[in-house]
């Protein structure tokens, strides 16, 4: 069965604690990518071969330390070695390859860091093993799954706005307006995300749908984005048996994002082809903290070319919050982390409690951009918490800390106050992506797979974010 993302994350966070500090090329090349394929459950041997043999290199014959013909040739040194000399010896390899051959990605690496080239779109991502789990999905082509490249352009922000933004002129040209079209966008832009940080799983399948099973002329891509939609809200068990197989795998997400009935726009193959550029571009590399900002630039094309006139900059957010609040409680948590007594434990896992009983409010909430970087910022120092927890139990009380009851943290704590319903229906999505996102890192962190809070719950009443009229 293929494991889902989210599982080969959490496996590629168990390879770096394996394999920290290790790097003896000849010993345990072998053994690194046999682990290292293992993360993905594809078992090596069914792919690429060891020590391949290559001729035709004048008077020298070479080895190549792992070869996937067509698709991946690896050049592995030991720990500590220079990977511009790796570099040089992988490419001397090639005029020995027959054209079919030829791979698209080349791998360097000294066991403690990666150096990933994609040649056919000259690419190049390089890391160290630690951070191998957050860049795992560069290696998606282990998957036989190779999503096609679009360059992000920097700022990500910007780029991610113009997209949606053409989007959204192209949807208003039509005679798509008002209610229906800012509702429409939020769903879609979930999507987006959705789609690339592991919310749908497999990856893509929003990507894969749109773009081969609905018509080049956009004409019935309206009716596959209504079924969608209804699918999304709707439980698994409450699922007619005659459901499309590809609408089908769609998880249920629960609450009202997808609830109420929507008038879905008639697509022609312009706007289709928008909607298409939007599926391509990675949106896992969007922090949700924008999401104002993202969308209140794309509702008016005068500040979409203005970025940033209504938008609250994260780094302002942090000057406000930090001596508020969390300058304080990260001083006490070190007090607690440098204590030496028997009370140590305790005491961590009282100011954890602590922490999960805390209320925050905005009155005037907009987006939401305060109380999603609030969020963050809470559940990255209960992190930590946990992390000095877990490191002074035994190894028979690390079972006891089940993944399930490892954060106490939750959305619920979290509340605003939002007169117009658009920016509060967008700080609800955005509130629960965060969420998400610090649920895959906790489940990198400790190795085990961890789910949403709030069951995928986004009813504004259960989320904390108020709505008035």
């Amino acid at each position: 069965m293929r494991l889902s993302w989210n599982e080969i994350r959490i496996r590629a966070a168990s390879f770096v604690r394996e394999w920290e500090g290790e790097g003896y090329e000849k010993g345990q090349t072998q053994l690194f990518y046999r682990d290292f394929f293992d993360i993905f459950g594809v078992p090596v041997r069914r792919v690429a071969s060891f020590e391949e043999p290559v001729k035709n290199l004048g008077d020298k014959r070479g080895f190549i330390d792992l070869f996937w013909k067509g698709v991946l040739l690896v050049e592995q040194k030991s720990k500590g070695r220079d990977l511009k000399k790796a570099k040089v010896q992988a490419l001397e390899y090639f005029p020995g390859l027959k054209d079919a051959e030829l791979p698209r990605f080349l791998l360097l690496s000294d066991f403690q860091s990666f150096e990933l080239y994609d040649l056919e779109e000259d690419d190049r991502a390089a890391f160290t093993l630690a951070e191998l789990p957050k860049n795992i999905d560069k290696f998606a082509f282990v998957l036989g799954k190779q999503k096609r490249s679009f360059k992000d352009q920097d700022p990500v922000n910007v780029q991610a706005s113009e997209l949606v933004g053409r989007l959204h002129d192209a949807l208003e040209a039509s005679g798509y307006t008002g209610h229906d079209l800012e509702q429409f966008l939020v769903r879609i832009v979930f999507c987006l995300f959705a789609d690339d940080t592991g919310i749908f799983e497999p990856r893509d399948i929003f990507l894969d749908l749109l773009e081969n099973r609905t018509r080049e002329d956009g004409s019935d891509l309206g009716g596959w984005l209504s079924q969608l939609f209804q699918t999304l809200n709707t439980p698994d068990d409450r699922r007619p048996n005659t459901l499309d197989a590809d609408v089908l795998r769609f998880p249920y997400v629960n609450g009202d994002l997808f609830r109420d009935p929507l008038l879905i726009p008639s697509f022609d193959s312009n706007m289709r082809k928008r909607l298409l550029d939007a599926c391509q571009f990675d949106w896992s590399a969007i922090s949700p903290a924008i999401f104002g900002s993202l969308f209140q630039s794309v509702m008016n094309a005068e500040e979409r070319r203005n970025q940033g006139a209504h938008y609250t900059s994260e780094k302002n957010i942090l000057k406000v919050i930090e001596p508020l609040f969390l300058d304080d409680l990260r001083a006490e948590f070190a007090r607690l982390r440098a204590r030496k007594d028997n009370r140590r434990a305790t005491e961590l896992q009282a100011f954890q409690k602590r922490l999960a009983k805390l209320a925050l409010f905005d009155p005037a909430c907009g987006c939401g951009n305060f109380l999603i970087i609030a969020y963050r910022e809470l559940r990255a120092l209960e992190i930590e918490v946990i992390r000095e927890l877990r490191a002074h139990r035994s190894e028979e009380q690390q079972g006891e800390l089940d993944t399930a009851v490892l954060s106490s943290i939750d959305v619920d704590q979290f509340y605003g106050i939002e007169i117009d319903e658009f920016p509060a229906r967008i700080a609800e999505t955005a509130l629960w992506m965060m969420d998400h996102i610090m649920n895959n890192r906790l489940s990198m962190e400790f190795g085990q797979s961890f789910v949403c809070h709030s069951a995928c719950n986004f009813d504004p009443l259960s989320r904390g974010i108020g709505v008035q009229n």
